[in-house]
């Protein structure tokens, strides 16, 4: 694994890498990926969970191995984690740091969608309760009336909550989110601020215009009390540093890459084995990376096999 299978992985190094680190009971496994060949580069298996030491000694080793071949590394992307700014900074200089845009997005689209759960009980807060039986007099046909009207009003805003966050939307879905937030100036600001928040990563721009929108963005929230106690995470630093990538275009703007090779491992950690050491995990990951250097050689093979099979 040390010379054959990075000879290979290395053979068309991008310069853009992926690192992630994926928990499995009481170990730790640290992985890097190339973030636009999707192949494994390095991993590491601890046994306690991991400190800036242990990210900065795997990042050493690793830069090692690019010295060697004349390599460098021209981005870094990774999730939001205290763990890795430090040791980037430390190891491979003054690389372009990209956070993970998925991340950031995830979490706000959760906070959005916290502010709807809200302001929904509120208005649950408000359905009148009325005494058992049919109602008899002009004013309790229009209490019934108003509870029914925030009843439905309450289901709609459960069962349509996704259009709060979702990225595109059609006609008939905006025409849906008007219909329920008529009246309701709070739920159609949560709307527009996630139109803005998805406009800040469009790579058409540069990343000092889509600061100047985020600077804007987060002028116009601050005005809004409400929703500006919930969207705190438009005020974290991590924002800004999610859009990193507008400036390079080759710089992926996701970690997908390594987050793939993690979800790999969750499958095997249900399909393959139970008893989890670190020497298996260890062996575990390599067997699976040996695999994908056999890839291009294994489809080879099968395809030559579906001829043959067809003549």
């Amino acid at each position: 694994m040390a010379s054959d299978y990075l000879a290979w992985a290395l053979a068309d190094f991008s310069g853009y890498l992926a690192a992630d680190e994926l928990y499995d009971g009481p170990f730790c496994v640290l992985c890097v990926v190339d973030n636009r060949r999707f192949k494994r580069l390095a991993y590491e298996v601890l046994d306690h969970d991991p400190t800036q030491q242990d990210i900065q000694r795997f990042f050493r080793r690793f830069k090692a191995a690019l010295d060697t071949r004349g390599l460098t590394v021209r981005g870094i992307t990774t999730d939001a984690s205290p763990l890795y700014p430090g040791p980037i900074a430390k190891v491979f200089g003054n690389v372009p740091h990209q956070i993970c845009e998925f991340h950031i997005i995830a979490a706000l689209t959760k906070a959005v969608l916290k502010a709807v759960a809200r302001m929904r009980k509120a208005l649950a807060a408000q359905i009148p309760k009325l005494p058992r039986g049919r109602p008899v007099s002009k004013e309790a046909k229009q209490r019934a009336r108003a509870k029914r009207v925030l009843q439905q009003k309450v289901t709609e805003l459960f069962g349509n909550r996704h259009l709060f966050v979702q990225h595109y939307l059609t006609p008939a879905e905006r025409k849906t989110l008007a219909r329920i937030t008529r009246g309701h100036r709070p739920l159609c600001t949560l709307r527009k601020i996630m139109d803005e928040v998805y406009r800040l990563f469009d790579r058409r721009c540069r990343s000092e215009t889509a600061l100047q929108k985020l600077a804007k963005l987060r002028r116009r929230v601050s005005r809004f009390r409400k929703v500006g106690k919930t969207l705190q995470k438009l005020f974290s630093p991590n924002l800004e540093k999610a859009l990193t990538f507008l400036n390079d275009k080759l710089l992926p703007s996701t970690s997908n890459a390594v987050e793939r090779g993690n979800r790999r491992h969750r499958k095997m950690q249900k399909t393959i084995y139970r008893v989890r050491t670190r020497e298996n995990i260890s062996n575990r990951i390599a067997l699976d990376m040996l695999r994908d250097a056999q890839a291009e050689g294994r489809n080879h093979t099968i395809h030559t096999l579906h001829l043959a099979r067809t003549r």
